[in-house]
């Protein structure tokens, strides 16, 4: 009898090495089949080229359901990603050890405030 059942979609990270390691320590870390990681360490030599790359290639692969970036790492390549407006992959910004969330810098959080009108509240 054939399998109905989907593979499970995983999560990418994209942050600094305290945030990437926890996540990796949960179980995340894996390698789909052409060798390529779902996560990318950011530190003080990596590239804005090498962060939008990752982003880009992370909500066009299909095994990815959700994209974890710190919020400082969002705000380097802020245009990549205010311009991705699927579902799926879902991109969510958070906090890292350094650097606070800061909620008006959240493009998903702007994006709803768009959709209601203060007054309905």
């Amino acid at each position: 009898m054939a399998s109905t059942m989907q593979k499970g979609k995983i999560l990418a990270v994209i942050g600094d090495e305290d945030t990437v390691v926890g996540f990796m320590l949960g179980g995340i870390g894996q390698l789909n089949k052409a060798r390529k990681p779902n996560y990318l360490i950011v530190d003080k030599n990596t590239t804005v080229t090498e962060i939008e790359e990752s982003f880009r290639d992370f909500c066009t692969r299909g095994d990815i359901a959700i994209i974890l970036i710190n919020q400082h790492v969002a705000e380097m390549i802020r245009y990549a990603v205010d311009q991705h407006t699927t579902s799926i992959p879902a991109v969510l910004e958070i906090p890292s050890k350094e650097m606070p969330y800061d909620p008006s810098k959240d493009s998903i959080l702007n994006r709803a405030r768009g959709l209601f009108n203060p007054d309905d509240f």
